[in-house]
């Protein structure tokens, strides 16, 4: 029975091709290198990680060969990978309009302290001139609001 089954595996390894071979002698070795590395506990690194969902992209039989871990952890590590990079991906990078820039701020509140009688459209006006083109309800937030007096009615 032996000698039927080791004359089973020389045939077998002459018939397939060298990059099925030389794939599963790297999956193989590749966990030796795990099994060296890790005393008492089986301990796999992230490049570990990515080595087996790699191998489970390219090679069809990656299955047969793998020893240390489940195959239904390798399709774990792969969903979560593939969660993680869907969520980087719809981030959200900034809501809402852009920010206006800290000088051009300045400048609204510079413009609004000195000419207290310039209302928005006027200071709108004035920043059109100087060629930035601003909305006015930008320039009503970031205007400084003056007191006004209490009225002699009330």
């Amino acid at each position: 029975m032996f000698i039927f089954s080791a004359f089973y595996q020389l045939l077998r390894l002459l018939l397939r091709p060298r990059l099925v071979l030389v794939t599963e002698n790297l999956a193989l070795r590749q966990q030796l290198v795990v099994l060296h590395r890790s005393a008492n506990r089986r301990r796999l690194r992230r490049r570990d990680r990515l080595f087996w969902i790699a191998l489970s992209h390219l090679w069809q039989n990656w299955r047969s060969v793998l020893i240390i871990v489940k195959p239904e952890t390798v399709i774990k590590w792969h969903r979560q990978g593939f969660r993680c990079y869907w969520r980087w991906k719809s981030r959200a990078v900034q809501v809402g309009r852009p920010k206006i820039n800290l000088e051009i701020r300045e400048l609204i509140r510079r413009i609004s302290r000195e000419n207290l009688t310039w209302g928005v459209p006027r200071i709108q006006a004035e920043l059109q001139l100087l060629g930035y083109e601003i909305a006015e309800s930008t320039v009503a937030k970031y205007r400084v609001r003056h007191r006004r007096p209490p009225s002699q009615n009330g």
